[in-house]
């Protein structure tokens, strides 16, 4: 198309006109604003010129300026006078009624009632068949045309439109276009809907689901605004806040109400106003929720959103149509991807046709899209996805399918899923688990929900649970309502829990269970503390559980052990709390019987020795006694300790009161749980550092009685948890797992014993593997082959053992004994030294009996019979098998310790070979029995209460072998006289069977053993009377553990039963365990009086007779200056020490003192006859020193136990203050004499006496004449007897701990605290060969020698000695190391003879031993005289012409082997 050409007259007219016209317009609108406000000033003034001019200046204007603007502009009088318009009057009557027709005047439509064609007409429009070609664009022409043909009015039309389509709701696609091009205006719409939901608004209207409907649709397609219509639904915000606090304080009044103790007359009347609240209360249309409810359902999911943020958490969701219309848009947002990743395999399910709304949420495809929109959904439904099960499930599944797919990407080494996880745990928290509270009882669902939660590590299970529990019940009025009912019918249901109705109640707590564990074990558990009864019958009855349960109930027995609120010990800090032993049977029963993960209890126990606590190995205790069957016991009787030295399955069927069957898979589930979280190395350390330090930990805070339960409990844990491991683990898992053992000792600071312990089962592994391997690699069947072999296997599985070890203690050490003889000693065990053939036994014959009770049980049914058969047949045969395995292994094990031994002992550092040493272990047993017996009062004292029951059953096994030796000559004649142990002289020449005169006779042996029970009841009775809660009950334990071998002696006995009973009256109201303790003995004591016997027909008793020998004489040469001990009760090392002390140059005011208290000793040891003339001269001052001590003890002031007292606090004060001043005075004579005197005094005011006083008093008249003889005594005398004495050098090494042992007796020690001091004396025995090998070594000659000797010795030895303290090594076996001097036998004797001293005391009596041996000689200067050596050469006169009548050979050197 051509372009259009503009004429040529068109420009000329333009130029003319249309410029002019454009030229006026555009000055007019510029001077038009001027001018208007010119003439608005104009007119008020009252000077007509001025008017005048502004009229000139508009008319001059008129050239330029439109006619129009100024009639628009200016006044109309100023127009009248500017001729523009005739009259000014009229224009403005003109204007007036233009104005009203534009902006006032109706126009008038024509309404339905005047109009009903039209109307009808655009009804029929719009309710006509849409299925043609009949669109919403065709049908708004029809509907324009009626309105202009019959006038109708448009709003009307609008509404009637809105009319039709709430009718025709299913037709948006013909709707939404009409009404958007008919009317766009949101605020039309928005008044016109707000009409319509006001008219529903009436108190008995129902708003209808269509207009719903229409509004959620108007709102999708954005025709109208949220805010817009929001305001005209009902109710207000307000309204509905107020609606929700309500009904949470109603839910907790319900709560409430359930939990009180309401009278049944009260609850019927409660029950009837609940009914009637129920008939008249209605809940008003909530038009805000329908409009949700039709936004939800169309998939509008942002206004739907906007609406739920506007209300209480969960308000909206607590409506089930609501709920389920959100569930359904979540099922057709996640079916895409369910179907990809979530549907089990096989399973079909129903399909879902997704929105055909566009603007719906889009459907997931991954994971990823999830968290688009479907966790927000999610998280707005909370608790109320309970209605919808199915639901529940699609998402858990796809919980696991995410799982999986985590899996492999953090093998691959992504991590963008850890968002994701957070999500699903988040979902898991606040949506599956409140939801599994409001279903009721779908078990299925709580299988489903364990299916996700398994693959969750237990941290965060437990964490859920916690939330779930503590939480989740407070955030809605629903869930409030559901615990109050839950703990209501928990209450019901353990109210009427037995044992007969275990099944039913089981049933009603599963139901329970399924959907509020938490809740429902709390309150269980809460009951099972209080009543320890009724954990049988809740254990059995959890047998309908599901998985899920299980492990919820594992969180809460963990939760309510670490309750803060909770005191874990009894009111009175000695015991551990019952509620906590409660719940530690509780977990071993139930971990046991059903298949609960043990990580998170085991992972509790281990944080918990973290934290430096062991009362929770309690628990453990009972999980693995339960679990695997190994039981620790306190108390075992002889029968299950001999099974305990066998194999495992000897150790099942013998070795535990409880025979617990069917352990297999328990342990593996244990095992399993120790494996996986590393915590089976981790537990043993912890505990055997806990073991160590609860002493120190807990040592200054708890009770004495609950720090060695704490002990007993570490060790008890220790010993079963190891063998556990050792039995259940396989090899390469124990040597992957416990390391070497410098570094277990030297890294992880563990115990050695601990160390050994642990490691021992696997070098029994390993050296029975490489036996195995070298049987293999070579054929030969020959025994010794065999042998062998499994000595070389153990030489290349121990030696890298034999060189750890030597890190383990300082060089000095491995002077005396090899590596070799150490590890061996660690690594052995019962199992390899001694086969209990006779337990053995013992089970087969119980298996026998067993199955002959089977066969004549006429009720069993056969099947059953023949199981119960097969079954003991088959233990049968395992014993069998065991014990023959056991045979070869130990007769393999004692070969090797033949071949071994030789290399045990350095042959530098002993003179008697390893031969030898097999010989005299009966003397090694006579000489510990000694130093046991001696004083057990330390060893009592330091004791827990486990070790007290180990230490008594020691005590009475070596008393029944003592005891059996006592009860016939033959017997001791036959295992004890010709044997090395029983010689009391050694001589240098070796032993000589034959020579009955070195042997210890029977009636001496006899002396022996009523000495040491003598000693035992001063140690016991002196426990007793301390007062100390540790003392007595450990004490009351020993003597019962030794009740059959003692006492024996009937005064010992008495003496036992007064203490006793006085025990059971001062502690019956104060400290009933030990009441208890103490009324047990009694009655055990009692009922063994029959078989005690006097003291004369125990042993033999001679009455002391006056001798006319000296008693200084009898005793051989060296006794004028070795008196008998001041304690001859105190044993062998009370000599030992003394001498020592004499030998050293004892000056003579310490004579006189020792000799106070000495007894006549005579010349085999027999109680010899001394002089008559003596006694009959002493007899009447025997009645004035009664008289004395009468008057004296009614003075309570002056009596010797308090003057003893007095002096003993005053020392103990100089003690601490001068420890140098103190030193001193222990070596000065006329300490020792002043102390000895003390002690004396003591005993003479004593309360109980084993003599009669006139027997008492004798001795005592004869120690003082022996002291008058000995003070008269020289230097060269003293000289002599300290360099001959026959006594060997252990008995002056020992005799400086001796000194140290009593000083500490006479000063505040925990084991001594009490001032009454037991009076018993003893005669002396010595052998007739040992006095006359005394009066032999008298010779000059040998003196020189000997005391050249001893020099260097002491030199020597006081270097060894010193570095022997540092270190304390508890072998049993050292006693064996009987060395050839007397001085190298003093080292090993001396620390078995005393008490362990503390290290202050060892430092100080190193000190004084350094500075006695050091001037030997000054105290020989101090004692020359004449009249001494004439006293002497008189005596050696005398011994020479006795030494020449023995007969004697005098190159023989005495060295006793023991003293009595």
């Amino acid at each position: 198309m051509a372009p259009s050409v503009l004429p040529a007259d068109w420009i000329k007219n333009w130029e003319k006109s249309g410029l002019l016209f454009y030229i006026k317009c555009f000055y007019g609108l510029t001077f038009c604003h001027p001018l208007f406000c010119i003439d608005i000033e104009t007119s008020c003034f009252e000077e007509k010129s001025k008017r005048d001019h502004f009229t000139q200046l508009v008319g001059a204007c008129l050239f330029f300026m439109p006619d129009a603007v100024l009639k628009e502009r200016l006044d109309p009088e100023t127009l009248e006078s500017l001729g523009l318009v005739k009259q000014a009057q009229q224009f403005n009557q003109k204007i007036v009624k233009i104005k009203t027709k534009l902006f006032y005047k109706q126009q008038k439509f024509n309404l339905l009632r005047e109009e009903n064609e039209g109307y009808a007409k655009l009804i029929t429009e719009l309710g006509q068949d849409l299925s043609g070609n009949i669109t919403s664009h065709l049908v708004l022409e029809n509907i324009k045309s009626l309105i202009g043909c019959f006038n109708l009015d448009p709003n009307r039309v609008l509404d009637i439109i809105l009319e039709v389509y709430e009718c025709r709701s299913d037709q948006d696609e013909f709707f939404l276009p009409l009404i958007k091009s008919y009317m766009c205006e949101p605020q039309t719409l928005c008044h016109i809907l707000g009409f319509k939901f006001k008219f529903h608004q009436e108190p008995n209207e129902e708003t209808p689901s269509s207009l719903y409907h229409v509004a959620a649709a108007l709102l999708q397609h954005n025709l109208i605004k949220l805010e817009d219509i929001y305001v005209h639904l009902l109710p207000l915000d307000a309204t509905i806040m107020e609606e929700h606090k309500h009904e949470i304080m109603e839910a907790k009044q319900i709560a409430r109400k359930l939990t009180m103790v309401v009278v049944p007359s009260e609850k019927s009347e409660d029950k009837e106003k609940d009914k009637e609240e129920e008939k008249t209360e209605k809940r008003p249309d909530n038009q805000k929720l329908g409009l949700l409810e039709a936004l939800l359902r169309i998939g509008d999911w942002q206004h739907a959103q906007s609406i739920m943020e506007q209300m209480p958490p969960f308000y909206a969701t607590s409506h089930k149509p609501i709920a389920l219309a959100l569930c359904q848009l979540v099922h057709l947002t996640v079916e895409p991807l369910y179907r990809r990743s979530g549907i089990p395999k096989g399973a079909k399910g129903r399909v879902l046709t997704p929105l055909q709304n566009k603007r719906a949420p889009k459907p997931a495809e991954t994971f990823e899209d999830l968290r688009r929109e479907v966790f927000s959904m999610l998280c707005y439904l909370g608790p109320h996805l309970s209605h919808d099960p199915i639901l529940f499930a699609k998402i858990v599944r796809l919980g696991k399918g995410f799982m999986k797919e985590l899996s492999r990407s953090r093998t691959c080494g992504n991590c963008e899923f850890d968002t994701l996880l957070s999500c699903f745990l988040s979902i898991a928290d606040q949506v599956l688990l409140p939801s599994l509270t409001l279903m009721e009882c779908n078990a299925c669902m709580s299988e489903e929900l364990w299916g996700l939660f398994k693959l969750f590590p237990y941290q965060h299970r437990y964490r859920l649970y916690g939330q779930w529990k503590n939480e989740t019940y407070t955030s809605h009025p629903l869930l409030v309502k559901v615990k109050a009912q839950t703990v209501d019918r928990a209450k019901y249901i353990m109210k009427r829990l037995t044992k007969e109705n275990v099944k039913p109640s089981g049933r009603q707590i599963g139901k329970l269970s399924h959907s509020n564990p938490t809740i429902l074990f709390d309150y269980i558990l809460s009951q099972i503390q209080w009543y320890d009864n009724l954990i049988t019958p809740v254990v059995d009855s959890l047998k309908y559980l599901t998985s899920l349960n299980y492990d919820v109930l594992a969180y809460c027995i963990i939760e309510a052990l670490a309750n803060p609120e909770k005191e874990k010990m009894k009111h009175d800090d000695t015991t551990i709390s019952a509620w906590l032993q409660s719940l530690a049977s509780l977990c071993g029963a139930v971990f046991r019987k059903y298949p609960i993960e043990l990580a998170g209890l085991l992972q509790y126990v281990t944080n918990q020795l973290k934290a430096g606590k062991s009362f929770d190995l309690l628990i453990l205790k009972e999980v693995v006694q339960k679990m695997a069957g190994i039981e620790i016991t306190d108390e075992m009787t002889m029968e299950q300790l001999e099974a305990m030295t066998g194999g495992e399955q000897l150790k099942a069927e013998g070795g535990y009161f409880g025979q617990i069957r069917n352990t297999k898979k328990s342990s593996q589930r244990l095992k399993d749980a120790l494996l996986d979280h590393d915590l089976a190395l981790p537990l043993c350390l912890l505990m055997a550092q806990q073991r160590n330090g609860v002493v120190f930990s807990e040592g200054g805070e708890k009770h004495l009685k609950l720090v060695g339960k704490l002990y007993d409990q570490c060790h008890d844990t220790l010993v079963q948890f190891g063998g556990f491991l050792a039995s259940n683990l396989s090899t390469e898992d124990y040597i992957k797992r416990v390391p070497p053992i410098d570094v277990l000792c030297n890294q992880f600071h563990t115990p050695h014993d601990a160390a050994f312990f642990l490691s021992r089962p696997m070098y029994a592994h390993q050296i029975l593997s490489k036996y195995d391997e070298l049987k293999k690699a070579e054929k030969g069947n020959r025994q010794q082959q065999k042998v062998h072999k499994y000595i070389t296997a153990c030489e290349m599985v121990m030696a890298p053992v034999h060189e750890a070890v030597v890190s383990l203690h300082p060089p000095k050490v491995w002077d005396d004994i090899r590596p070799q003889f150490y590890a061996t000693f660690w690594s052995l065990t019962m199992y390899d030294l001694a086969v209990p053939s006779s337990a053995y036994d013992r089970e087969a014959n119980k298996l026998k009996a067993q199955m002959k009770a089977i066969d004549e049980n006429q009720e069993m049914p056969l099947n059953k019979k023949k199981k119960e058969k097969e079954r003991c047949t088959a233990l049968q045969d395992k014993l069998q098998e065991e014990e023959k395995k056991q045979l070869e292994h130990v007769q393999r094990v004692l070969h090797r310790l033949k071949l071994e031994k030789d290399n045990w002992l350095l042959a530098s550092k002993f003179s008697l070979n390893c031969h030898f040493l097999l010989r005299v272990t009966i003397a090694v047993f006579m000489f510990n029995c000694g130093n046991v017996f001696s004083d057990i009062i330390y060893t009592v004292a330091s004791c827990t209460e486990n070790e007290a029951r180990r230490y008594g059953r020691f005590l009475c096994c070596m008393l029944e072998t003592v005891t059996r030796w006592h009860s016939d000559r033959a017997i001791y004649e036959k295992e004890c006289g010709n044997y090395p142990g029983f010689l009391t002289i050694f001589r240098a020449t070796g032993f000589d069977g034959g020579n009955k005169a070195d042997q210890l006779d029977y009636e001496n042996f006899r002396h022996v053993v009523h000495k040491w029970h003598y000693k035992l009841t001063k140690a016991s009775v002196h426990c007793l009377e301390t007062g100390e809660y540790t003392h007595i009950r450990n004490i009351l334990i020993v003597l019962t553990k030794i009740l059959p071998c003692y006492p024996k002696v009937l005064n010992l006995g008495q003496a036992l039963e007064c203490r006793v009973l006085k025990i059971c009256q001062e502690e019956k109201e104060k400290r009933p365990d030990l009441y208890a303790l103490a009324m047990g003995y009694s009655g055990q004591l009692k009922s063994r009086k029959v078989h005690m016997v006097p003291e004369n027909e125990f042993h033999h008793k001679e009455q002391p007779v006056r001798s006319a020998t000296p008693a200084n004489i009898q005793n051989g040469p060296g006794s004028a200056s070795k008196p008998a001990p001041t304690k001859p009760e105190d044993g062998m090392t009370d000599d030992a020490d003394k001498s020592k002390d004499k030998s050293q140059g004892a000056s003579k005011p310490a004579n006189k003192a020792n000799s106070t208290a000495t007894k006549v000793a005579t010349s085999n040891g027999n109680s010899a006859p001394n002089s008559t003339k003596a006694v009959k001269e002493k007899d009447d001052k025997e009645k004035s020193v009664k008289e004395k001590k009468e008057k004296k003890e009614r003075t309570p002031g002056s009596t010797p136990e308090t003057k003893a007292v007095g002096k003993d606090k005053l020392k103990e004060e100089r003690l601490g203050k001068d420890e140098k001043a103190r030193d001193g005075k222990e070596r000065t004579p006329k300490t020792s004499e002043d102390k000895m005197g003390k002690e004396e005094k003591a005993r003479a005011s004593c309360n109980l006496e084993f003599r009669s006083d006139k027997e008492s008093s004798r001795e005592r008249d004869v120690s003082k004449e022996s002291k008058m003889k000995d003070s008269s005594k020289g230097e060269k005398g003293s000289t002599a007897a300290s360099l001959k004495s026959p006594v060997p050098r252990s008995e002056s090494a020992e005799s400086e701990r001796e000194q140290k042992r009593r000083k500490l007796d006479t000063h505040s020690s925990p084991s001594h605290s009490s001032t009454v001091k037991v009076s018993i004396h003893y005669v002396n025995h010595n052998t007739a060969t040992q006095s006359k090998s005394k009066e032999r070594e008298m010779d000059k000659k040998d003196s020189e020698k000997s005391r050249d000797r001893s020099k260097e010795r002491e030199k020597k030895e006081d270097k060894d000695r010193k570095d022997r303290k540092r270190v304390s090594i508890d072998f049993t076996w050292m006693f064996l190391c009987l060395p050839s001097d007397s001085s190298k036998h003093s080292k090993s004797a001396s620390p078995v003879d005393s008490p362990r001293p503390t290290d202050k005391d060892k430092s100080k009596s190193s000190k004084s031993s350094s500075k006695e041996k050091t001037d030997p000689a000054k105290p020989e200067r101090n004692s020359t005289g004449g009249k001494k050596e004439s006293r002497h050469d008189k005596e050696k006169s005398v011994k020479k012409e006795k030494r020449d009548s023995s007969g004697g050979k005098e190159d023989k050197k005495q060295y006793p082997l023991i003293s009595q």
